[in-house]
């Protein structure tokens, strides 16, 4: 009986991952749908009636907040989804006549609690290149040595060895669960919010190229978003990652110089 609840706990967690991911690149989508629509008239803000190259409204970088959290529940619930199934798997052998859909929920709000931060924060961040005109009003750098920096950032950081220990959790789920494991849902909140906190270390310098060829260059994201899932579940994602920073950082050094 335990074992038939825990292929019917995977399948049912798996079908919600893989739904909130659903929409989430709908979203996104219909935002950049709505940015191009809108780029002959104003140059806005995806669907959000933002303008392109004034002053922002308070209400105006809520909604840059909200596209930018968005896109980190799009990009990153996906390679996530190993450690969440674990997790549900776990509560269920655990305490085999409870729902194990709670505590997994909290694992995952606190999953996202973390990305939604990063998100606050990309969004000041790009609020302040906007004001100092470093972004076009597709909200791409406008500087070749801003971008050439960033993405030699971003490949020297791939072979850090902070980079190299938080990837080294986020690609063991069963390593994760077992030094970080704390009981109850105050746990699993702790847990998700532990499990996010490995995840923003490994891939933040990632997520900032998303300045550099445009944050709702929809072929960027989904490149970025790749090359972090690659890294998280490919037998060997350490060293494609190591490669592929190898790459942006001569791309940024070619692109300063230029």
């Amino acid at each position: 009986m335990v074992e038939r609840l825990l292929r019917r706990d995977r399948t049912v967690a798996a079908i919600a991952l893989l739904v909130l991911s659903a929409l989430a690149w709908t979203s996104l989508v219909r935002m950049r749908s709505g940015m191009a629509s809108s780029a002959g008239a104003d140059m806005s803000m995806p669907g959000m009636g933002m303008p392109g190259m004034q002053a922002w409204s308070a209400l105006e970088l809520v909604m840059l907040f909200s596209m930018w959290a968005t896109m980190m529940v799009a990009m990153m619930l996906p390679s996530a989804a190993p450690t969440i199934l674990l997790v549900a798997a776990v509560y269920r052998r655990r305490r085999a006549r409870e729902n194990p859909a709670p505590p997994t929920a909290l694992f995952v709000a606190g999953y996202v609690l973390v990305w939604t931060s990063f998100s606050a924060a990309a969004a000041l961040t790009q609020w302040g290149l906007h004001r100092a005109a470093l972004l076009s009003p597709t909200m791409a750098s406008t500087s070749p040595v801003l971008g050439g920096l960033m993405l030699v950032a971003a490949g020297v950081y791939q072979w850090l060895p902070l980079k190299s220990a938080c990837l080294s959790h986020c690609r063991s789920p069963l390593g994760f669960l077992s030094t970080e494991w704390r009981e109850g849902r105050a746990g699993a909140l702790v847990m998700g919010i532990r499990h996010g906190l490995f995840c923003l270390g490994c891939c933040w310098a990632l997520m900032a190229l998303l300045f550099v060829a445009g944050v709702m260059n929809l072929l960027w994201v989904a490149a970025i978003a790749g090359l972090v899932l690659i890294e998280k579940i490919a037998r060997g994602g350490p060293w494609i990652g190591k490669v592929a920073g190898l790459v942006l950082a001569g791309w940024g050094a070619w692109m300063a110089m230029s």
